[in-house]
């Protein structure tokens, strides 16, 4: 039986920084180069000889350089933030003062006292393991400062649009899109969305809302969208080239 694929780290530099690449051999003719928000992939034929891989590696680093330069922020998602107390974060028109402390206890909690954000930590946990749980609590906290202004946006933009029925409306952190919309009429917008401007905000809402009346992304959707706001591409355009830096 033949094995489909094999997968490799490796490390390329672009910029002064390092990042990490996962080699993909599987059964194919070519190369295939790919960067997510938390990936960047070389896939590539089985049984390549050690001096081809390396000439990939090599045009990788030089194409993720070149897509790099045109997107500025893409690379950010790539070095993750690290937060301390007495920080101040900003999120739209808002800032939080961080209290943060590692204590002897079993589990991480948060809250938001006036302006400021107090996380306790799990001294039993490693400190990446930390860093991921001021991550959560931060996108948790501070989608319920702002959970009464986003419901108020998506519901008046629904009213002064297509008017359908909306179950709720839900903040979360989300990294694969930056809203979505279900069937029964939740709408579903990424915490990350928060750090963006307005406009841009109403974007994805009036974005998501248009699916509740196109499902897929036709061009009846997109005329849908266009109708209520003829510069949409500008909007995207901004997710497209800042949209790296919106996120906790």
């Amino acid at each position: 039986m033949r094995r489909k694929q094999q997968k490799y780290s490796a490390n390329i530099t672009v910029g002064g920084k390092e990042l990490p690449v996962e080699v993909v051999f599987e059964h194919r003719w070519g190369h295939r180069y790919s960067i997510s928000r938390k990936c960047i992939r070389m896939r590539l034929p089985l049984g390549l000889a050690a001096s081809e891989v390396q000439r990939h590696l090599t045009e990788l680093q030089q194409w993720v350089g070149k897509v790099a330069a045109k997107k500025t922020t893409l690379l950010e998602a790539f070095t993750p933030k690290t937060y301390r107390s007495g920080e101040v974060l900003a999120v739209g028109q808002r800032q939080y003062i961080l209290d943060i402390a590692v204590e002897e206890r079993g589990s991480h909690t948060g809250k938001l006292i006036g302006n400021t954000i107090a996380l306790r930590l799990s001294s039993r946990v490693s400190e990446p393991q930390q860093h991921k749980a001021i991550r959560t609590l931060l996108s948790r906290i501070v989608a319920g400062d702002f959970q009464t202004e986003i419901e108020q946006r998506v519901f008046a933009w629904n009213r002064r649009t297509f008017n359908r029925p909306i179950k709720g409306v839900f903040l979360k952190y989300n990294h694969s899109n930056w809203g979505s919309c279900s069937h029964n009429g939740n709408v579903n917008l990424s915490t990350r969305l928060l750090f963006a401007p307005p406009e841009v905000q109403d974007y994805v809402i009036l974005h998501e809302l248009a699916h509740l009346v196109e499902l897929n992304h036709s061009d009846r959707f997109w005329s849908l969208v266009e109708t209520f706001m003829p510069d949409y591409r500008e909007r995207e355009k901004w997710l497209s080239q800042f949209g790296g830096s919106c996120d906790f």
